[in-house]
């Protein structure tokens, strides 16, 4: 589902007005920086809070025995489509998403911010990356019938879902570049040229639509396994990933803060089959959080250095 081809989304798009939203007064931005710039100390206690939200229970009311760990995939598989792939929200969608991640990891003793896989560094061999390290990373490919990891922090940890479903299972990673083989895994599609070319898109419509469809996609499903299906936060290495994607979003908005910082257009949802056209998207659009957090305005997630947000790539 992550890997669509660009033309199938580029027919249809509304422009939303721009309404400035005034920076946050006292804000001293957070600094996210690459995972492996972050000390080991701070990379360690991140992966303990990880682990620490499969010991708190869900928060989304519906009588789940699972934990908050399986909340995210849970709640992300059913927003999936329509409302938050292939559509204007993608961006700040998972731009709230990442924060509310963020604020569980504090709340389960993290006290750094947010961090990303800057998977361009990785394109030349990908599949070796120290992202991968089982010491000082998420551990690597899988192996054997089953396909779960073979090593790292997360071998032998149990996920409770794929897609919507129930389906208890070890975390599955099939490095793959759209054949059997693990080649680049996908690396073709997210390599620093093709970041550069889509930095240059004229609208946030065209930007929006090219990132996702292309090396956003392409990342997901040259991972492969747990990170395929909609249940993709099953893999911890879905959060630096979209905070790699937030990152490109926030370089793409500092080009042209003027215009770009609160510029957004696009569909609403997908959910229009019968030939009328998709409702255009709008600032003041509710992005749904499935129970997770408050369902909040597009426009609060616009600028990271207002609102609720604070903070800034490095």
């Amino acid at each position: 589902m992550h890997f669509k081809s660009l033309a199938t989304h580029l027919a249809i798009f509304a422009s939303a007005t721009a309404i400035p939203l005034a920076e946050r007064d006292g804000c001293t931005p957070a600094v996210r920086q690459e995972w492996r710039k972050l000390p080991r100390e701070t990379q360690q206690s991140y992966i303990e809070a990880v682990k620490c939200l499969k010991t708190k229970p869900s928060r989304l009311g519906k009588n789940l025995t699972t934990s908050l760990y399986d909340d995210f995939p849970y709640a992300h598989a059913h927003l999936a489509l329509p409302v938050i792939h292939f559509v204007a929200s993608f961006l700040p969608w998972h731009r709230y998403f990442v924060h509310v991640y963020e604020k569980a990891l504090q709340d389960c003793g993290y006290k750094g911010v947010a961090t990303y896989w800057d998977w361009t560094l990785d394109v030349a061999n990908v599949s070796t990356s120290s992202i991968w390290d089982a010491e000082t990373g998420f551990g690597g490919n899988g192996a054997g019938s089953d396909n779960c990891i073979a090593d790292g922090p997360f071998k032998d940890f149990p996920m409770e879902y794929i897609q919507t479903e129930s389906n208890k299972h070890c975390l599955r990673r099939t490095f793959n570049d759209a054949t059997e083989e693990v080649g680049d895994v996908m690396a073709r599609y997210y390599t620093p040229a093709i970041v550069e070319t889509i930095s240059h898109s004229a609208s946030y419509n065209d930007y929006h639509i090219a990132l996702e469809s292309g090396p956003h996609g392409a990342v997901h499903s040259g991972i492969g396994g747990d990170m395929s299906p909609a249940s993709s936060p099953n893999d911890p290495i879905f959060f630096l990933h979209h905070g790699q994607i937030d990152r490109l979003w926030t370089l793409w908005q500092a080009a042209n803060p003027a215009n770009r910082t609160m510029e957004y257009s696009g569909i609403r949802t997908q959910d229009q089959f019968d030939g009328v056209t998709p409702p255009a998207a709008t600032l003041e659009d509710i992005m749904p959080m499935f129970g997770l957090a408050d369902d909040v305005a597009v426009k609060e997630y616009m600028n990271t250095q207002a609102g609720p947000l604070c903070y800034r790539y490095e």
